[in-house]
């Protein structure tokens, strides 16, 4: 049977992020995307210039629509956008289980522009984490949910993570990109404790759409059987293969004249 996926997340018409970028890393890795959306941006590479939200009982309304007839293997979090979603989806997805869940806490875009509310991070916290198997924030991600400041070092990191675990989910990836510096440092924490690794930074512009491509990785690799339960670490590593080279193909896509999209499907279309 085919492996499918899930994303619940948001549109971006630049298709670099959101469920654009899902679906194209879902079928870079082999899996049957399926999709629903819980709002509507206009945006480009250079910013967010506007967010309508789809309502909430109709985003509840796709999703079981949707269950009531795809098995699902594994489900992928974005943009929520509202507290009113946050909350219909956690319900659906306790009364569902569509798979393990991977959430990728979209609050800010690479623009820097904020996407949802103090209330829709409230009930992030209280409501989704505890349903989550692994959750994907990057530094400031993490502060917002913890409500504190930003971490500013690799120690703060790994407090951070841990942190977060007391929240509910299962693991946490915490992204430490923000911290700058030559290499790109990221801390995988669970009940089997805590591993942090290293990567060369890639010098590149074309950064839009990385939270989304590397947590819909992940997803797509667990849609398919990749690790096992708890497993998270050759998951997450072989996700950040794909999105390393599609980060270091990216700007050969020539798309926008902001932060461009990363290049999802560099292992069929070789870099111009």
């Amino acid at each position: 049977m085919t492996a499918v996926a899930l994303t619940i997340a948001g549109s971006d018409p630049s298709g670099g992020a959101g469920i654009q970028a899902d679906l194209k890393t879902f079928s870079a890795l082999g899996v049957y995307g399926t999709a629903v959306l819980t709002a509507l941006t206009a945006q480009n590479t250079c910013g967010v210039t506007g967010v309508h939200a789809v309502p909430a009982a109709f985003v509840g309304e796709q999703l079981r629509t949707l269950l009531d007839d795809v098995p699902v293997g594994a489900t992928k979090l974005g943009m929520l956008g509202t507290a009113d979603v946050v909350r219909e989806v956690a319900a659906v997805l306790a009364e569902r289980r569509p798979g393990p869940v991977v959430c990728d806490p979209v609050m800010v875009a690479t623009s820097g522009d904020r996407l949802v509310g103090q209330d829709a991070v409230d009930a992030i916290r209280a409501d989704l984490l505890p349903l989550t198997a692994l959750v994907t924030p990057n530094v400031p991600e993490a502060a917002a949910l913890l409500d504190g400041p930003p971490a500013d070092s690799v120690d703060g990191l790994v407090g951070q993570a841990q942190a977060l675990l007391e929240l509910g989910p299962a693991a946490v990836l915490l992204k430490g990109g923000h911290l700058g510096g030559e290499e790109s440092v990221d801390v995988l924490a669970s009940a089997e404790g805590t591993v942090v690794t290293r990567r060369p930074r890639v010098a590149t512009s074309s950064t839009h759409g990385t939270g989304c491509t590397l947590s819909s990785a992940i997803a797509a690799l667990v849609a398919r059987g990749v690790g096992g339960p708890g497993a998270w670490e050759p998951v997450v590593e072989q996700a950040r293969d794909y999105l390393q080279e599609a980060l270091a193909a990216g700007e050969s896509l020539g798309v926008g004249t902001g932060h461009g999209p990363v290049h999802h499907f560099v292992r069929w279309w070789p870099p111009a």
